[in-house]
C-alpha cells in the first residue's frame, strides 16, 4: 500500500499558500495542459512531465501540414 511522503508537498496546493503576484493557474506552453500550483506547479510539471532522462511523459511530435489552395 502506498502512502504520501515524508515532509511538506513540493508545490503549494491552494491559492492562499501560493507566493505574492503568483497565478494559481498556468498553462504548459508545451503540452498546453491546465496546471494548478503556480510557478511551482508549473516548475514541478515540467520536471517531470517534459522531462527526457525519464521514459514517459507527453511524446507528441508537432506535424505542420501544408495547405496549397
Amino acid at each position: 500500500m502506498s502512502r504520501a511522503a515524508d515532509g511538506p508537498h513540493p508545490h503549494p496546493l491552494t491559492p492562499a499558500e501560493l507566493p505574492d503576484g503568483d497565478d494559481w493557474f498556468h498553462g504548459c506552453l508545451d503540452c498546453h495542459l491546465p496546471v494548478q500550483g503556480g510557478g511551482a506547479g508549473l516548475a514541478a510539471h515540467r520536471s517531470t512531465v517534459h522531462n527526457p532522462r525519464r521514459d514517459y511523459g507527453d511524446r507528441r511530435i508537432p506535424i505542420t501540414i501544408r495547405l496549397d489552395f
